[in-house]
């Protein structure tokens, strides 16, 4: 799992192989971002000399401290071939604010 930080959003992306977005739940409690999934599959070859089948099950839970605070019900995800990507807005007073300096003694145009 990587994730970085823009002026706006965080942004987390995670390597989910073999599972469907359906099995997987994504949660934001306070500032951990939890991802849990589970991978099911079976596989089964019926030949006229032997049977096989095969099931395979995985489950998996991770979670990251996020380094800011972030508005989960505005976050957007998206699943593309395996990867998971997130993008968590930052609440409005974690944004970068620029303030303005001025020289000491200029006060609305007028110096002194």
């Amino acid at each position: 799992m990587t994730s970085y930080e823009t002026d706006d959003e965080v942004v987390v992306r995670a390597s989910l192989p073999g599972v469907k977005p359906k099995d997987g739940e994504i949660s934001v409690t306070g500032d951990t971002l939890t991802i849990k999934g589970e991978t099911k599959e079976e596989e089964e070859e019926k030949k006229p000399n032997y049977y096989r089948q095969e099931r395979r099950y995985g489950a998996f839970h991770r979670a990251l401290t996020l380094p800011v605070r972030v508005d989960a019900d505005k976050a957007d995800a998206t699943f593309e071939h395996g990867i998971l990507t997130l993008r968590l807005p930052k609440v409005p007073e974690v944004r970068p604010k620029a303030i303005q300096v001025k020289p000491k003694g200029v006060i609305e145009g007028k110096t002194s």
